[in-house]
């Protein structure tokens, strides 16, 4: 026995109104194409589900066994369906990586305004360095990945890519640093300083600078903490290089934040699955990201 769901709704529909005229029009059909899926029910189950009369319709036993299933199917239509329009208005659950200083600020941010826009999305965080975060997502453990690139190609064509912007390097000094004036700064100047060197990328990006520059850096100190790098700057006389969106969630007052005269910096970006942008829930996350680094950089 095979039933058809849309035939029980349909029964559903005329046992409800009491007969099979009154079920037509509730569901906006002629009443003898209500008759025949009727019958073809009735054939399905092998039995009579409808007692008809001059009156109306009474159920059989079958019939009103087959109502209370019917209730409940069309109970669990009616939650699928409500979940999916929530789910097509942009609720839902979105697994965004990120790493640290990403987190620290722009993440929180744009989460925010992607929930007062879609009040029944639901962000998860991962804390990940970009290698790691593009994993996630190819994984399928991550939804969106925030990553960034130092002058690195990005070929991993199995995610889409969408490239926020640049995220420049600043050079972060002591406060009686000579060169503690805020204005831009050739690296070469700072060939004989002691360094605190960062995360792993961060640091070959310092030492790739430094290399172009004609030196090899002194690092002294290493800290994937860009406020403990900082604290370092303050206490040791030492000095640091760290992103401006670093920069932007806390500047400590010890220290001075000059810009590098290169502009030389880092390349955020956001990647994600083929085809993820049409879940709108993903979709609403990544134009809130795009919106958000948008309003910093004007």
């Amino acid at each position: 026995m095979q039933l058809d769901p849309r035939r029980i709704l349909i029964f559903r529909t005329v046992a409800r109104e009491g007969s099979v005229s009154g079920g037509a029009r509730a569901l906006g059909w002629t009443q003898p194409a209500v008759s025949q899926h009727i019958r073809l029910l009735e054939e399905e189950v092998g039995q009579a589900l409808l007692l008809r009369s001059s009156t109306g319709v009474t159920l059989t036993e079958a019939g009103a066994r087959l109502l209370r299933h019917a209730d409940g199917i069309a109970g669990l239509l009616g939650s699928a369906e409500a979940e999916l329009r929530s789910l097509a208005e942009g609720a839902g659950t979105v697994t965004i990586a990120a790493f640290p200083s990403a987190l620290a600020d722009f993440v929180p941010r744009a989460i925010a305004a992607a929930r007062l826009a879609v009040p029944g999305l639901t962000a998860r965080v991962i804390e990940l360095e970009p290698p790691e975060a593009i994993e996630a997502v190819l994984a399928g453990d991550a939804d969106v990945a925030v990553a960034f690139e130092y002058d690195e190609l990005h070929d991993d064509v199995q995610l889409a890519r969408i490239e926020l912007g640049e995220d420049p390097s600043c050079i972060v000094l002591p406060l009686d640093h000579e060169l503690a004036d805020g204005s831009p700064i050739e690296l070469a100047a700072l060939a004989g300083a002691d360094w605190v060197g960062g995360c792993e990328r961060c640091r070959r990006h310092l030492e790739s600078l430094a290399a172009e520059a004609g030196f090899a850096p002194t690092i002294q100190f290493e800290t994937d903490d860009f406020v403990a790098a900082q604290s370092f700057v303050a206490a040791t006389g030492s000095v640091t290089l760290l992103p401006t969106m670093a920069l932007r969630v806390l500047t400590r007052d010890d220290v001075v934040v000059a810009p590098l005269a290169d502009g030389s910096g880092r390349t955020v970006s956001l990647r994600h699955r083929h085809g993820a942008e049409r879940v709108p829930a993903i979709s609403t996350v990544l134009g809130a990201m795009q919106q958000l680094w948008g309003e910093r950089t004007r």
